[in-house]
């Protein structure tokens, strides 16, 4: 939003333009209004109106200096010249800039000055050149180039206030942009993580008991073999709905159900088959929740029970979930023996349990019970959860 973006020219090529218009209605006014005065056009005459005008050259660089120059110009050329020419135009030009370079208090004073060398030339020269009509014009040309000046300077500055705020507003949709990508690629990262990690763990745990079992009794390798068979295929579908916000737009769309915790005895029977015996506690009316609290209480049952299968050297374990009319409490307790590490290692199964439940608002804990064990325990409000 600057002016170079509607003027085809600007710059130093304005404003040497912008000398030879000056210079040319100076010239072309006075032979129009005297054609006959042009006899009398001296060397002086044409090396005043030369210098002021090509002084607007660098009125950007130094306003008030050339303003300065064109008003003592316009002070010789006025008693001395023999050709009439308005050389106050090139004088109200270097004015109008002073004016829109900020400097409008100087232009105001400059303007007075022109006005009183103006009386003082009428009268000490004797001679009118000015009626009264003339003076009154002249000094509605100043005032005019002054307050033109100003409001020129003024719009810049609001077009420049203009550009900042809209640089500021992009800038801001930008950031927001990368937030958001940031946050959905941290999301995914905690599906795959919580996905991957829990069923490559059961079927961890199964492949060690086949291979434990193989040389004992054969017969008993079958059900770890098909508990195998059935966690790699849940973990395959589990990972293409993981990844379907990736899909294109002309894809089908995942039928796999949604995980929530309706899901819950899933969850417990892959634990069961990985030998591990939990029980479920329900409390309060159950009721639907919104998705992504749903979802949340779903991933940290799953990574709770994950990690009591891989470390905790556990033997039974309870998933308790209490509803109420503001928030859904989630509570899994093990009798584990590996308590004591978990405790002080928080890894990425922990930080990703506790990061889900500080993005819905809520509240997690994670540590040893005072009587043995381990507890993971996550509130997660659904009342004001959007």
């Amino acid at each position: 939003m600057t002016d170079s973006r509607r003027w085809p020219l600007h710059g130093r090529a304005a404003d040497a333009a912008l000398a030879l218009v000056v210079a040319a209605m100076v010239v072309g006014s006075g032979l129009l209004r005297f054609p006959t005065t042009f006899a009398d056009f001296h060397l002086l005459d044409g090396l005043l109106i030369a210098a002021a005008c090509a002084a607007l050259l660098l009125r950007r660089r130094f306003p008030v200096p050339v303003a300065l120059f064109t008003l003592v110009a316009c002070g010789f050329y006025y008693p001395l010249s023999t050709f009439d020419g308005p050389l106050v135009l090139a004088f109200a030009v270097a004015l109008f800039t002073v004016a829109a370079e900020g400097r409008t208090a100087v232009a105001a004073v400059l303007a007075v000055a022109a006005m009183l060398l103006v009386g003082y030339g009428e009268v000490g020269s004797g001679r009118r050149h000015l009626d009264n009509t003339s003076t009154y014009l002249l000094a509605g040309w100043l005032v005019a180039a002054v307050a033109i000046g100003g409001l020129v300077r003024n719009r810049r500055a609001y077009l420049r206030e203009a550009e900042q705020r809209m640089l500021a507003a992009e800038r801001e949709k930008d950031e927001e942009a990368r937030r958001r990508a940031s946050d959905e690629r941290l999301r995914i990262a905690r599906e795959l993580h919580d996905v991957l990690g829990h069923h490559i763990s059961l079927i961890n745990v199964q492949a060690g008991a086949a291979l434990h079992r193989l040389d004992a009794d054969p017969g008993q390798a079958e059900p770890a073999l098909v508990s195998i068979k059935q966690a790699s295929k849940d973990a395959l579908r589990d990972l293409r709905a993981t990844l379907g916000v990736l899909r294109q737009v002309d894809e089908a769309a995942p039928t796999a159900p949604t995980p929530s915790l309706a899901r819950i005895d899933a969850l417990v029977e892959q634990a069961g088959v990985a030998g591990l015996a939990v029980r479920t506690e329900l409390a309060g009316p159950v009721r639907p929740l919104p998705p992504e609290v749903d979802l949340a209480g779903y991933r940290i049952v799953q990574e709770a029970l994950t990690n009591v299968t891989r470390h905790a050297d556990a033997r039974t374990a309870c998933v308790r979930i209490r509803y109420s009319d503001h928030d859904v409490r989630v509570e899994i307790d093990d009798d584990g023996a590996g308590a004591a590490g978990r405790n002080t290692h928080r890894g990425n199964g922990i930080r990703g349990m506790e990061e889900r439940a500080q993005a819905l608002g809520g509240e997690f804990s994670a540590g040893q019970r005072p009587s043995g064990g381990f507890r993971v325990h996550a509130r997660l409000p659904w009342r004001n959860a959007t």
